[in-house]
């Protein structure tokens, strides 16, 4: 039995010649439904459909979104849920799974953690390929470099962000952002995305304090074209700047 973890950047125009070749060795797509209207499970059907593929729609396990005390636990949870969901469909239909990972594999995703979880289970074998990130379709879209010169980036959590700040970072990429808190930083600079390589793409561009509006009012506009919105942005902090 074979899983192959493939990164599919923001859609079927991302696809690398090494993916689509991947592809055509697979017998299926494994994917999870969050919801009856999953524009995220839309795209892999597309994908999936280009290549002559079925998608095989697991329910997603629910989850504790709302902010949970123990975050780590909840999410560990949530993964094993994962785990028994996708093993019992593997155990069923055999053959070769593709899991069409949104963005790439090693950032902020699960699927990888998940499938080891499931080679410890079941005879399986499994290969990463990687796919266009976020951040590289940021930093494209607004023709920049995510980092000053000879400087890190520093790649964090909306949720951590805070923190993160008040620990000395001046140059951050932010994913996973559920809401814009950026009380202030009203002289930092703002490169923001949403919805990147979507028919709802937003984009943003400017000091915090100045662009904040129109930046809250394109973030409302790609959650009401998409019925959701998945949004990355870099922040640097004036001394930071090139």
């Amino acid at each position: 039995m074979r899983v192959r973890v493939l990164g599919v950047g923001m859609g079927p125009q991302h696809i690398t010649p090494e993916v689509a070749d991947a592809l055509r060795s697979c017998d299926y797509v494994l994917a999870a439904e969050k919801r009856e209207d999953d524009g995220l499970l839309s795209v892999r059907r597309a994908i999936a459909a280009q290549h002559g593929l079925e998608v095989v729609a697991v329910p997603d396990p629910g989850r504790d979104r709302a902010d949970p005390v123990d975050y780590a636990g909840a999410v560990k949870d949530w993964h094993e849920a994962r785990v028994e969901a996708y093993e019992r469909v593997l155990r069923e239909r055999g053959g070769t799974a593709a899991f069409l990972v949104w963005g790439d594999p090693s950032l902020y995703d699960s699927t990888i953690r998940v499938v080891d979880r499931l080679a410890e289970r079941m005879p399986l074998e499994y290969d990463v390929l990687p796919g266009i990130s976020a951040p590289q379709l940021l930093a494209a879209r607004h023709r920049i470099v995510l980092h000053p010169v000879g400087q890190p980036v520093h790649i964090t959590t909306g949720r951590r962000l805070r923190e993160d700040v008040a620990a000395g970072q001046t140059n951050l990429c932010v994913m996973l952002t559920g809401t814009l808190d950026l009380a202030g930083l009203d002289d930092w600079s703002i490169w923001w995305g949403a919805n990147l390589g979507t028919d709802s793409e937003e984009l943003v561009a400017g000091r915090v304090a100045d662009v904040l509006p129109s930046l809250e009012a394109a973030r409302e506009r790609a959650k009401t074209a998409a019925g959701w919105v998945m949004d990355v942005y870099l922040l640097r902090a004036r001394e930071a700047q090139p």
